[in-house]
């Protein structure tokens, strides 16, 4: 069953050339199907730059590609520690500059994990070890600015209309 299930998302991988491409400068999301745009979205990359290092908060650059996708189902603002839904709904600030303290991962992960040697992928700037996400987030009135601790901050509603249009495998590039 688990082999035919890998076989179709092989299949739809080769009809289809959906990837995603994010924008550093212009602080967005761009669903892509073959060099078409399907959907702008606005997001915060890392307060800290853009880096690969371990333990920087940087955002990485580079090829990547979705590894792990969590949180299907998980009502909007759903918070998540450590991967795992914690049963709370964290409140949304979409209109109120209200800053959170923690770092609260919100609604859907899209786990990422680097494609290209010593850039995104392997020892000391590994994003899947880094735990690089495209995730919601509390802070909504903070994107389009840079404003995370090096993962992809979305709104919730967002992450979760583009969480049911990807797959795992799926290319991933931030530029």
């Amino acid at each position: 069953m688990k082999a035919r299930f890998y076989l179709i998302i092989f299949f739809v991988q080769l009809i289809t050339a959906m990837e995603i491409e994010i924008s550093i400068t212009n602080q967005e999301l761009k669903l892509k199907d073959n060099n078409e745009v399907l959907k702008i979205y606005k997001i915060s990359s890392s307060k800290f730059g853009e880096g690969s290092e371990e333990g920087s908060f940087k955002t990485p650059l580079g090829k990547h590609e979705i590894k792990k996708m969590i949180g299907d189902e998980i009502k909007l603002g759903g918070r998540f520690i450590g991967r795992v839904h914690t049963g709370e709904i964290f409140p949304i600030y979409s209109d109120q500059e209200i800053y959170v303290k923690e770092d609260v991962v919100q609604s859907r992960i899209l786990w990422l994990s680097g494609l290209e040697d010593n850039i995104n992928k392997g020892e000391g700037v590994d994003s899947f070890s880094r735990y690089i996400y495209i995730h919601g987030t509390p802070e909504e009135w903070l994107l389009g600015r840079k404003a995370s601790k090096g993962c992809i901050r979305m709104s919730n509603k967002d992450v979760i209309e583009l969480f049911d249009q990807v797959y795992e495998g799926m290319i991933v590039n931030i530029k």
